[in-house]
């Protein structure tokens, strides 16, 4: 009988050792495949169990959690969901995440290993910290500004600290509201069906998602090219520039949308935007130089993230003469965001210096720790400082007394270049109107803002709508509300 009891009491002991060993391998080695299983709801259910880390734009939160009582406890909510959805992105139960929900989805989630002042701890108990906060470089009153002049319009703002590469504010129109994707009933899934089949596209970032022809603001960056290859060397000195100029090879004629073109100076031909002045310097720079220049500018480069990505801006490096002349207007395959042209002029506001743009300041606990800072960001130089100065007097004169006076600011220094962007079969599209620019306290050693507006508004008069006249003043006010922050 003893004999019995002892096989029976070995048997028990292996049994247990087997349940101990396949817990023990269920909980470390394939626990991460149960994880990932569409049929295991409990990721989900922890996932929403507890509230999301804020956005903070100024030191406020423009976001929150609202708590349902459901299995999937705790919803986003928004404040002032359209002015920051281009920031902010969506956080939804059932379509995921967009834009800064997505690429700080680990802090803001509470799964960032950084978020625990015991790590390993944390990543045996598989307990989850409270979401952190993002921490934006976002100026609220910059973004209202901006918001604001796009009221009623298609279009896009990007403005830049040029000093450090801050994005000061990020607005794309028309908005959306993106608390209406949060939770996970019929409510979310009618909103995403009208969002989606929306003309409009509410959901698209205009300012770094989408681009487009940058018209004559692209001619800062030819004026940058022929400065910096000796080409010019007296703003004032003619040109010796044809009007109209044919493109080379072919029998077409490029003309102007005024008079006085003829032979212009360099300073002249940017002040009244000259095409044929800029289509000639381009195809004297080259195609090689052309193409160099804009990629130090960042055109060509995929890998802009800031830190969800953006759009890559186009400059077509295999055209013919008459191609380089177009592009060098900013037509042709010549393509860039609202957020691209904001760097162009940032890095004319910084002595020929561009720093990458970013838009997360910090990541901080839920107590306010700080986790992780932007930390410094190298600058390079895109073109010589001396042709950075030449640049600045020729936007100077833009807003002076050229095309730009309605970005004028009193007290202030401002440089601007507009630009007005023909498209569509023919060229038959309304124009698309830009406006990049900068602005300077006069008592302020350095540029505080630099900015790019482009509006697309189909409803306009084609002879109405003008960069000067459309996109100029949503610069100023933009402008206006840093110089006065």
């Amino acid at each position: 009988m003893t004999r019995y009891i002892r096989h029976a009491a070995f048997f028990c002991a292996l049994l247990l050792t087997a349940l101990l060993v396949n817990a023990a391998r269920v909980q470390l080695v394939v626990a991460h495949g149960y994880d990932g299983n569409p049929a295991n709801r409990r990721p989900t259910i922890a996932r929403y169990a507890q509230p999301r880390g804020d956005i903070l734009v100024g030191g406020r939160p423009v976001t929150a959690s609202r708590d349902t009582g459901e299995q999937l406890r705790f919803e986003r909510a928004y404040t002032d969901g359209p002015l920051y959805a281009p920031v902010t992105g969506f956080a939804s139960q059932v379509y995921g995440t967009t834009l800064l929900e997505h690429t700080e989805d680990a802090v803001l989630s509470g799964t960032d290993p950084m978020l625990s002042s015991l790590p390993l701890l944390g990543e045996l108990t598989r307990a989850r910290d409270p979401g952190g906060d993002v921490v934006t470089t976002l100026d609220p009153e910059a973004q209202r500004a901006a918001y604001r002049g796009l009221a009623g319009r298609k279009g896009a703002v990007a403005a830049i600290e040029p000093s450090t590469g801050r994005i000061l504010a990020l607005v794309s129109a028309p908005s959306y509201d993106p608390g209406v994707l949060s939770g996970n009933g019929p409510e979310a899934a009618r909103a995403w069906a009208q969002l989606n089949d929306n003309p409009d596209k509410p959901m698209l970032n205009r300012a770094v998602r989408q681009t487009y022809p940058p018209g004559s603001t692209f001619k800062v960056v030819t004026a940058a090219a022929a400065l910096d290859a000796r080409l010019i060397r007296n703003l004032d000195e003619p040109t010796d520039s044809p009007d109209p100029y044919r493109l080379p090879g072919t029998t077409t004629r490029l003309t102007n949308e005024g008079d006085g073109c003829q032979d212009a100076s360099l300073r002249d031909a940017f002040e009244w935007s000259c095409n044929t002045v800029f289509a000639k310097l381009g195809v004297d720079v080259g195609a090689e130089r052309m193409v160099r220049t804009a990629e130090r500018f960042g055109f060509n480069d995929p890998r802009l993230r800031i830190p969800f990505s953006v759009a890559r801006s186009t400059f077509d490096t295999t055209v013919d003469r008459a191609q380089l002349a177009l592009s060098s207007i900013g037509q042709y395959n010549t393509r860039a965001t609202p957020l691209q042209m904001a760097m162009v002029a940032a890095a004319v506001a910084d002595g020929g210096q561009l720093r990458p743009p970013y838009l997360v300041e910090r990541t901080a606990r839920r107590g306010g720790a700080t986790v992780r800072t932007a930390g410094p960001r190298p600058a390079r130089q895109v073109m010589l400082p001396s042709t950075a100065a030449k640049l600045r007097e020729l936007m100077e004169g833009v807003v002076r007394e050229g095309t730009g006076t309605n970005a004028a600011i009193p007290g202030a220094l401002v440089g601007g270049k507009t630009g007005t962007a023909q498209h569509g079969l023919g060229n038959s599209g309304t124009p698309y109107a830009w406006f990049v620019s900068w602005a300077q306290d006069e008592r302020d050693m350095e540029a505080r803002v630099a900015v790019a507006v482009v509006v697309e508004d189909a409803s306009a008069n084609r002879g109405e709508i003008s960069g000067g006249g459309t996109a100029a003043p949503i610069a100023r006010a933009v402008m206006q509300a840093v110089l006065t922050s």
